[in-house]
């Protein structure tokens, strides 16, 4: 089976058979596997007009494990007994369920589940469940001036000078996984247009000191890649997460605020917000 290097000039492809064939989890859209590639180096196959992709182990530089679904019409049974690798990882519950009525083992992934949001509560805080972010909120407007912006070239040159200044003070040049993430939003806002993003910053004061960036994952879901805010700042988490989703996600019913990675913290926040559903995701062995 061919595998390819996932480049720009592999985008017309690979975006193509993503849109005709939506994806469940926030993993799969040619923005995320590209932008995240230096720390997770990813290939595709292309086989009976499905999508597979495959990623390194940690640290290496070889395509050793399957990485999602496939992504068109050959059955999920199909790719396990095609593929070469030992490992399916990030695949979601109800493909999960057959590969195991079909005897291979399988692990659930709690780590890695996505959270989904109705972008209507985020947008709009509604009711007593929200009432302590509508607090943040409100006092984070009535110390600073704050305007919202949608991207625009201008902008996005702004949030790269504002996202050096939030590496500085979390001094992400000694920590690995803020400096991969750093890279990440760095190929994000650099290739913004073309991959066609949503984006939305908050100027405080004048100066930008929060944004957040997203894209269509299918016709009714956003996918919620990167959101900073100036963590000296408060409130200002709330506002921006409020406000992106009002102004720029209103179009979409759901919201896919990605995975909480099995970070404490992480974790109570995406929870705070109370999720409408999580995507489950599974580890599946195929061999060994």
């Amino acid at each position: 089976m061919d595998k390819h290097e996932l480049t720009l000039a592999t985008r017309p492809l690979v975006h193509g058979l993503l849109q005709r064939h939506p994806p469940a989890i926030s993993e799969l859209t040619f923005t995320n596997l590209f932008a995240w590639r230096r720390t997770r180096p990813v290939w595709f196959s292309v086989i009976e007009e499905t999508l597979l992709f495959w990623i390194a182990e940690k640290g290496g530089n070889e395509p050793t494990v399957l990485f999602g679904p496939p992504v068109g019409p050959l059955p999920i049974e199909e790719a396990a007994k095609l593929s070469p690798v030992s490992r399916m990882v990030r695949i979601p519950a109800a493909e999960a369920e057959r590969l195991q009525q079909a005897g291979y083992a399988v692990e659930a992934d709690r780590d890695n589940a996505d959270y989904v949001y109705r972008t209507s509560d985020l947008a709009n805080l509604a009711g007593r469940k929200y009432a302590k972010k509508r607090n943040h909120v409100k006092n984070c407007l009535a110390q600073y001036r704050c305007e919202y912006e949608p991207f625009s070239a201008a902008i996005i040159a702004e949030c790269l000078a504002m996202q050096s200044q939030w590496c500085e003070m979390k001094e992400c040049a000694i920590n690995l996984e803020l400096a991969g993430e750093d890279a990440a939003i760095r190929e994000t806002l650099d290739h913004f247009e073309e991959f066609g993003c949503l984006g939305g910053a908050i100027r405080v004061d004048g100066k930008i000191a929060a944004y957040a960036v997203a894209e269509p994952l299918d016709p009714e879901t956003a996918v919620w890649h990167f959101e900073k805010a100036m963590p000296d700042i408060n409130g200002l988490g709330q506002l921006v997460t409020h406000w992106f989703a009002k102004e720029a996600l209103s179009g979409f019913v759901y919201v896919n605020r990605e995975q909480d990675l099995g970070i404490p913290g992480l974790r109570q926040a995406k929870e705070s917000y109370y999720p409408d559903h999580l995507v489950e995701k599974y580890t599946v062995r195929l061999a060994g």
